[in-house]
């Protein structure tokens, strides 16, 4: 019996994706790769058990859409981590996924050729190229996890995880960041509810079975232990910022309620700096201050940055893309991020190691 008349009515085709092993064969984990792998996760849970006394900074364009200017960016964030790297653990914000409110680009794995043909089994080559290429250069990586068959594609590459307003309250989310091999990051809800992290951490901590992909490309019931590195990323909610003392001092509350670390983040974009990138800053210095005088749970830091600052719109003819500008959210430049990493050492380093004493 035929079932064409009551299924999949609304599809139109099924293009078949490359199995994840086929795509590692492809691109194969290099030893390199693997070192900056290993030591930035084994730095970053060190940071979040309080071994290590330094400030993690997950810092890059708001989205990768020319690998080009990616790796010069990387490069040059390698640079300056070695400059500041007795004070801030520095890692490379990678985004390829993109949720959108209604409709927009999706991101460097759904539409690479930012064409609309959608050709999202060679976005994700290129995807775990580029990952491999940061890596290589030494730098550890974060991203955020949309799709939750992606990890299998390119999460042997990742260091920091983090799992967006839209998606912390989705069951699959946090069943998937449960079986994660990095720390993740779960930030407030959209609404700055900040229940829906709270319960996303206790949830991801705990084991879960559920659907998933193998690297054979098979489905399977995936059975994971739990992530004990689960943390909260403050991104402010409705248009207001919730970086401030009695914002962090609440998230503080809400965590010992829960009988959780106070392992807190701040997103300096969103709604903590309006949507206005060059305010970004201004947070950045205000948690500053706040580890100064004496704060203890705020571990880490957000910052969306790019070589120019600002934001574009993607032009029908592509060769117009002005060159490490964003095509999604508004970015701070590379001189400014310069400016906030190297003014944040130069204060903090000397107060947080007084934070383990």
């Amino acid at each position: 019996m035929t079932t064409h008349h009551i299924d999949n009515i609304n599809v139109t085709a099924f293009d078949e994706m490359p199995t994840p092993e086929e795509i590692h064969t492809r691109l194969p984990l290099s030893e390199k790769a693997a070192k900056t792998v290993t030591h930035g996760r084994h730095l970053l849970r060190n940071i979040l058990d309080r071994k290590d006394h330094r400030l993690f900074v997950v810092v890059g364009p708001c989205s990768i859409h020319d690998p080009v200017a990616g790796l010069d960016y990387a490069r040059r964030l390698k640079k300056l981590s070695e400059e500041v790297g007795d004070t801030l653990q520095l890692i490379m914000r990678v985004y390829f996924e993109k949720p959108r409110t209604t409709v927009g680009w999706k991101g460097y794995i759904n539409d690479p050729f930012m064409d609309d043909s959608f050709r999202i089994d060679i976005g994700m080559a290129k995807a775990r190229e580029f990952l491999l290429q940061v890596a290589e250069i030494g730098m550890p990586t974060g991203t955020e996890a949309l799709d939750p068959n992606a990890p299998q594609y390119y999460g042997d590459l990742i260091t920091w995880t983090a799992i967006g307003a839209r998606t912390t309250e989705s069951q699959t989310h946090r069943e998937m960041s449960s079986g994660l091999s990095t720390p993740v990051g779960f930030k407030n809800g959209t609404s700055g509810d900040l229940s829906v992290a709270v319960n996303a951490i206790l949830s991801a901590s705990k084991p879960h079975s559920f659907l998933g992909l193998t690297n054979q490309g098979r489905v399977a019931v995936v059975r994971t232990k739990g992530n004990g590195y689960g943390h909260i990323v403050l991104r402010g909610g409705d248009g207001r910022p919730n970086y401030d003392t009695v914002s962090v001092a609440m998230v503080e509350q809400a965590l010992d309620k829960a009988k959780l670390p106070h392992n807190i983040v701040v997103d300096c974009s969103h709604a903590n700096s309006f949507k206005k990138p060059e305010l970004q800053p201004l947070v950045m210095a205000d948690i500053v201050n706040q580890v100064r005088l004496g704060n203890k749970s705020l571990l880490g830091v957000m910052i969306e940055s790019n070589i120019e600052a600002g934001n574009q719109s993607i032009p029908a003819d592509l060769s117009q893309l002005k060159y490490g500008c964003s095509v999604t959210d508004g970015c701070v430049d590379w001189a400014t991020t310069e400016k906030m990493i190297r003014e944040a050492a130069i204060l903090l380093r000397d107060v947080l190691p007084e934070r383990l004493s």
